[in-house]
């Protein structure tokens, strides 16, 4: 098998619980695949929490696109956008992973992502940031920004 080969028939994926970074077959996204270390679900359609090393191992690593929401507790258009982040992340699962990361909790990655103001939204597909929303959004609008951005396959 060669090296492209491998990597169209394999997904990277970190863990959202542990930091592991796991190799699961393409195919077998949609089934719950289970972390090889901790034994967590890596594909959900729930949105993960997460910290700063997950963050950046899930930012630069993984081959399924990822979205993050920097938020706080203390804002509340991030507060009120949370059940349709959540929604979306129902309908853009498996093709996706939606995550959260506590900006009050993690100020220094919050700062190098070079987020302004939250809620802020950051798509990143395989080690790039490929697109930015800010504001709260519905859900509607968060699919379609995703699909936009790294299409519907």
């Amino acid at each position: 098998m060669t090296a492209n080969t491998a990597t169209k028939d394999s997904l990277k994926l970190t863990c959202t619980t542990c930091g592991q970074i796991n190799r699961i077959p393409a195919t077998r996204a949609g089934d719950r695949p289970k972390c090889g270390s901790c034994g967590d679900v890596l594909v959900s359609d729930k949105v993960a929490e997460l910290d700063a090393t997950s963050h950046d191992k899930a930012t630069r690593n993984d081959d399924l696109p990822l979205l993050v929401d920097y938020w706080a507790p203390w804002c509340g258009p991030c507060r009120m956008m949370a059940p349709e982040f959540a929604k979306a992340a129902k309908a853009l699962a498996p093709r996706a992973r939606l995550v959260k990361l506590n900006t009050e909790d993690h100020p220094a990655v919050s700062q190098r992502a070079g987020i302004r103001g939250i809620p802020a939204l950051i798509l990143y597909h395989r080690g790039r940031e490929v697109g930015r929303l800010a504001g709260a959004r519905p859900a509607a609008e968060i699919v379609a920004f995703v699909q936009g951005n790294v299409g519907k396959g």
